[in-house]
C-alpha cells in the first residue's frame, strides 16, 4: 500500500498498531468469547483405559443397585440419573477405550459424610478422573433442622476432602459440580441468599484445586426459559428424567466431549 501524505502515513501506522494489539490480545486469550464451564489445560479428560468415579449424594445415587456397585459399568450400579447418562454416551462414542465407569453416590449426603467412606469409596478405586456433586444436603438439612452445618463448615470440610484426595492421587482429573435447585416444590425463599454462597464455595473450590467447574445452576436457569421448574425437577431438588439428561449433556461438553 502506498502513503502519499504525512497525514495518511500517521493514521495508516495507528489503524496498524490496533489491529496488531487485538490481534495478540485475542490470541492471549485463547478465545474470542466464554463458556460456562472452565477447563484448565490438563490435556484430554477422559482417556483410554481410564477409571471415572461419580460421587456425591441422591442426585447422583438415582437409585443404584449397591449390590452391583463392584462391577464397573454395570447397568444396575450406574443409577437412573445423570450418571447413567453420561457413562451411555461415553461407552458408545469411545467403544474401544476399555473405560470403567462407577458411582458411589449415597442419598443423604453431606460433605463430611463423603469423608467418612472417602478411603473405601473413592481413594481405593484409584480413580483417574473424579466428579463431585455435593451441598444441596449440607443446606437443605440444615433448614429442616436435622443438621447444623453453615456455609463455612461447608467450605471447611470441602477443602479437607480435595486435599486428602490429591496427596492420595497426586493425577487424578477433578471435575468439581455446582450445587443447583430450581424453585419449586421444597425449594422456597428461605434458602436465599444462603444457598447462592454454597453455590460460591463450590466454584472458589475448583479454582483453588485447577479442576474442571460443571454450572449445573446455570444450564437449570437457562431450561426454565423453556419449560417450568418442575418439569425439569419436581420438589426442586432431584432432576426429572429431562433433568439429568440435561445434566449428562453439560458434564460431557465441560469435559470435551
Amino acid at each position: 500500500m502506498q502513503v502519499t501524505s504525512l497525514t495518511s502515513r500517521r493514521s495508516f501506522i495507528r489503524s496498524l498498531t490496533a489491529t496488531t494489539l487485538g490481534g495478540t490480545a485475542l490470541a492471549l486469550s485463547g478465545c474470542g468469547g466464554s463458556s460456562r464451564g472452565s477447563r484448565p489445560k490438563k490435556g484430554p479428560v477422559i482417556q483410554k483405559g481410564g477409571t471415572i468415579l461419580f460421587q456425591g449424594d441422591s442426585i447422583t445415587d438415582a437409585g443404584r443397585d449397591r449390590r452391583s456397585e463392584g462391577n464397573a459399568n454395570s447397568t444396575n450400579a450406574l443409577g437412573k440419573g445423570y450418571v447413567y447418562s453420561i457413562a451411555t454416551q461415553l461407552l458408545a462414542e469411545k467403544a474401544g477405550d476399555e473405560l470403567k465407569i462407577y458411582n458411589r453416590g449415597i442419598s443423604g449426603n453431606k460433605v463430611f459424610q463423603l469423608a467418612d467412606r472417602w478411603d473405601k469409596d473413592c481413594l481405593d478405586i484409584k480413580p483417574d478422573v473424579l466428579s463431585i456433586l455435593i451441598g444441596v444436603n449440607d443446606i437443605w438439612h440444615s433448614l429442616n433442622g436435622n443438621y447444623n452445618g453453615t456455609v463455612a463448615k461447608y467450605e471447611e470440610d470441602y477443602r479437607a476432602l480435595l486435599k486428602r484426595t490429591v496427596k492420595a492421587l497426586p493425577n487424578v482429573k477433578l471435575v468439581i459440580c455446582e450445587p443447583f435447585v430450581l424453585r419449586c416444590g421444597a425449594v422456597n425463599d428461605k434458602w436465599f441468599p444462603e444457598f447462592d454462597q454454597y453455590r460460591a464455595v463450590a466454584k472458589k473450590m475448583s479454582a483453588e484445586f485447577n479442576s474442571l467447574f460443571v454450572p449445573f445452576q446455570g444450564m437449570f436457569d437457562d431450561a426454565v426459559k423453556k419449560a417450568p421448574p418442575a418439569h425439569w425437577a419436581g420438589d426442586g431438588v432431584h432432576p426429572s428424567m429431562a433433568g439429568a439428561y440435561l445434566m449428562g449433556q453439560e458434564w460431557l461438553k465441560v469435559a470435551g466431549i
